[in-house]
């Protein structure tokens, strides 16, 4: 019996990544991102390269990350979609490879359900699909059937919406609502609004402003909104200098109640976190002086 199936026996309302309890509203999770992409859109790709990024996946695990979140597909405006023989062939080397060099959970980034049934049978914890089990209808099956949590984002190919944030919801509740029917847990299911999917700037910093209200679908919620191009047309500056924009966009989101924040400087971020979490969650470090 494994790590994960002990401790979620235990406790079946327990979402559970890897053998490793996920306890939201103490403290926000920092999921670290890995581009196994020649396109990615922050410059960060490590296309046919899986021993830098098991060092990448390393070194983020050592400055704080509590999730590595591996992707071999770019999902940047304008790429050309690959199929998913070519995205597992991508991806498997190097996401068996950190698997086994961590010892934090991993999650595979991917919409395409055979590319998940690989990258759970070589190790991977979690699924973070960015069409939320609606781009395949095998996606929320197979996240079932193998008992991982999957993390489920709102998207759409337009960025028209009659009433936005109530639109949002909607279209969260009814995805939340596909996978309860598949067979996914409850407490298996995480929910992304989605910032820079389907979205423009305003629509973005909107979500984020409103972000308290997307706790009424009562799932824990995760933002990605590291380099994204809303931060760089608000400061006019391109993805490698967008750390300052994400560090504040990263406190207003768990400020607004985000459980797990997305990012790529994982050291900078895991700093703002503890911050905000002090602040807001009144999270304290180990040793804390009770004075």
């Amino acid at each position: 019996m494994s790590s994960s199936q002990t401790t979620s026996e235990c406790n079946p309302s327990l979402t559970v990544a890897g053998g490793e309890p996920l306890a939201w509203g103490r403290r926000t999770y920092i999921m670290g991102i890995i581009n196994l992409t020649p396109d990615s859109f922050s410059g960060d790709g490590l296309a046919d390269d899986p021993r830098a990024a098991v060092e990448l996946a390393q070194r983020m695990e050592a400055d704080g990350a509590d999730i590595i979140d591996v992707g071999a597909e770019s999902t940047r405006p304008g790429t050309q979609p690959i199929s998913a023989a070519a995205e597992t062939a991508r991806l498997l080397p190097a996401l068996s490879a950190i698997c086994e060099s961590v010892s934090i959970p991993v999650s595979v980034d991917t919409y395409k359900a055979p590319v998940a049934r690989r990258a759970i049978d070589a190790g991977a914890a979690l699924v973070n699909d960015v069409w939320g089990c609606l781009a395949d209808g095998a996606m929320a099956p197979v996240i079932a059937g193998a008992g991982v949590p999957a993390i489920l984002m709102h998207n759409q190919s337009q960025a028209h919406y009659e009433d936005l944030v109530p639109d949002v919801i909607a279209g969260l509740s009814r995805i939340a609502g596909i996978a309860k029917a598949a067979g996914i847990a409850h407490h298996n299911i995480i929910l992304d609004p989605g910032i820079g999917f389907g979205k423009t700037a305003d629509h973005n910093l909107e979500i984020l402003r409103r972000l308290p209200e997307f706790r009424e679908l009562g799932f824990p919620l995760l933002l990605g909104v590291s380099r994204k191009s809303t931060i760089g047309r608000v400061l006019n500056l391109p993805p490698e200098e967008r750390l300052e924009g994400t560090a504040a966009a990263v406190a207003m989101s768990i400020a607004g109640g985000a459980d797990i924040v997305r990012v790529h400087d994982v050291k900078e971020m895991v700093r703002v976190a503890r911050i905000t979490d002090a602040v807001e969650r009144g999270w304290r470090p180990e040793g804390w002086p009770n004075r």
